[in-house]
């Protein structure tokens, strides 16, 4: 999906189930030393639809003390949050010191899917970039740990994965018409997706691209 990238990196099952249990006892000294410090954290988990999200975010939620994370997801703007700021409904749930605040739909659906959808102008989504930055800028100079994840899969893998939901009666609920509908629009998001890495990959608050 992004241009010139080079993925591949991957890791024997029987090499990770031998660094689980200390990968585990790592994040959880971190989270501890997190919490001493009153150190506020964030996480961004972004990806195409079936790239792995949720069970990433499941994996942080069962490996870490759940009880001070909050998992995040935006959807539709309520009216009061159309009175305000776009970026008012972020601003209000950021997590307080020591707490994880994990962000499944976040700030880039301004210059990711409103964009596409036209949910934003072309004013609004292009002047987004410039806003998010600033935006981050701000978080990460206040003592703010950001961290930004986009997972990868192609077209083609993710395609498999929808039939593989299509045929599992415990996943089925996760695919919708609209799903399908996107995948139409896969080269704008491809498009979409390169300009953020590129625009808003910043020293204090870079993108770490995984291969899902």
């Amino acid at each position: 999906m992004f241009k010139n990238l080079e993925v591949g990196k991957q890791l024997a099952k029987s090499e990770f189930d031998e660094l689980e249990l200390t990968l585990r006892e790592q994040l959880q000294l971190a989270q501890r030393q997190a919490r001493e410090q009153d150190i506020p954290i964030i996480v961004i988990v972004a990806g195409a639809e079936g790239a792995g999200k949720g069970s990433l975010v499941h994996k942080i939620n069962e490996w870490m003390d759940p009880r001070h994370i909050e998992t995040l997801a935006f959807w539709d703007h309520s009216d009061e949050e159309e009175s305000r700021p776009w970026l008012w409904r972020f601003w209000r749930r950021l997590p307080r010191g020591g707490r994880i605040t994990v962000f499944d739909r976040s700030w880039y659906g301004r210059v990711l899917v409103e964009r596409i959808e036209g949910l934003a102008t072309t004013e609004e989504w292009r002047r987004a970039y410039s806003e998010i930055n600033e935006f981050e800028e701000q978080l990460t100079h206040s003592g703010t740990l950001l961290m930004k994840f986009w997972i990868h899969i192609t077209k083609d893998e993710q395609h498999r994965r929808f039939k593989e939901r299509e045929q599992t009666p415990h996943k089925e609920w996760k695919l919708t018409e609209e799903d399908w509908r996107n995948r139409e629009k896969w080269e704008e998001y491809e498009h979409a997706i390169n300009d953020i890495v590129e625009r808003t990959s910043t020293r204090s608050a870079p993108w770490t691209l995984i291969e899902g």
